[in-house]
């Protein structure tokens, strides 16, 4: 296990740059119309691990990135993973009341400000990764805002959202749940990654292939830990409604597996993403802490 001493500093440093940089390209609240830009602030300051922005960092580390591009790279996905529970909170969603410790946006507000919070805080996203060079060419720029676009997608974290709620009320067997979860939870932070990788100067093919697979195989482990968090964390430590998808009859790998082999998969999934980074060595510090990171979230 990474116990370097400076990662949890970097951790903490990263955390700080995101909120002062979310709180830079955010809209003011002072600005018109100051309802709705004041509820976006609200949504999205104050509030969330930053795992996303944390992992474009780290990608971003192990390329060579320099910083202020990742730090557009990071808060253009963290804006559309914080898009996507504003609208998931929703009463015609998951209609949960408790986000990060505060009361939803719809909550708070009201439905229809939650609703265009979602729908502002999706295009900022690509404004903020359209608007200034983060990449070394135009075409791998290009290629970014596709792979945002994909992964926030029907065919990514929006399709995932759909066979989620269409799953209500019925167990999936393991494929069926690996998934949903590959495209509502693993696509977005495979991004994360992915997108960080390309502010830098450029990873060979498989060193590219490699980030890809530890993407994949982190995307699963957050929810694994996730499902294993509902069961047994409490509310005040989650920041949301503790039990919320058993309540519903939401399928979860503690449901499909049981809680002992649900954390007996997380830690086979922390190991493979782990071996994946080996051959990168000392640049993939960050991404095997933040591995470790994830999985220690519940135990």
């Amino acid at each position: 296990m990474n116990h370097r001493p400076d990662f949890a500093r970097w951790m903490a440093d990263i955390q700080q740059r995101t909120e002062t940089a979310l709180a830079e390209l955010l809209p003011a609240a002072t600005q018109a119309p100051q309802r709705l830009h004041q509820a976006m602030r609200y949504a999205a300051l104050g509030g969330g691990k930053r795992v996303r922005p944390l992992l474009a960092h780290a990608a971003g580390h192990l390329a060579g990135a320099d910083a202020a591009r990742l730090d557009r790279v990071a808060c253009a996905v963290e804006l559309v993973h914080v898009y996507s529970l504003v609208h998931d909170d929703l009463p015609c969603m998951d209609d949960d009341v408790l986000r990060r410790g505060k009361p939803t946006v719809h909550v708070e507000y009201d439905e229809a400000t939650a609703l265009l919070v979602g729908d502002a805080l999706q295009t900022l996203a690509f404004h903020v990764l359209a608007e200034q060079p983060v990449a070394d060419t135009a075409e791998t720029q290009l290629a970014m805002l596709t792979l945002l676009a994909t992964a926030s997608g029907s065919r990514g974290m929006a399709g995932g959202q759909a066979i989620d709620l269409g799953a209500v009320g019925r167990q999936l067997d393991r494929a069926e749940l690996e998934f949903m979860h590959i495209h509502k939870t693993g696509a977005l932070i495979r991004a994360a990654i992915l997108l960080g990788a390309h502010a830098g100067a450029g990873l060979n093919e498989d060193e590219m292939a490699r980030l890809d697979h530890y993407g994949k195989q982190i995307g699963l482990l957050f929810q694994v830990v996730d499902d294993i968090l509902d069961t047994e964390a409490d509310t005040a430590t989650l920041g949301k409604t503790a039990g919320k998808d058993a309540d519903q009859g939401k399928p979860t790998y503690v449901s499909l597996l049981g809680l002992g082999e649900a954390r007996r998969y997380a830690e086979e999934l922390l190991a493979d993403a782990c071996d994946t980074l080996e051959p990168l060595g000392e640049r993939a510090t960050y991404l095997q802490g933040l591995a470790e990171y994830i999985t220690r979230r519940s135990f």
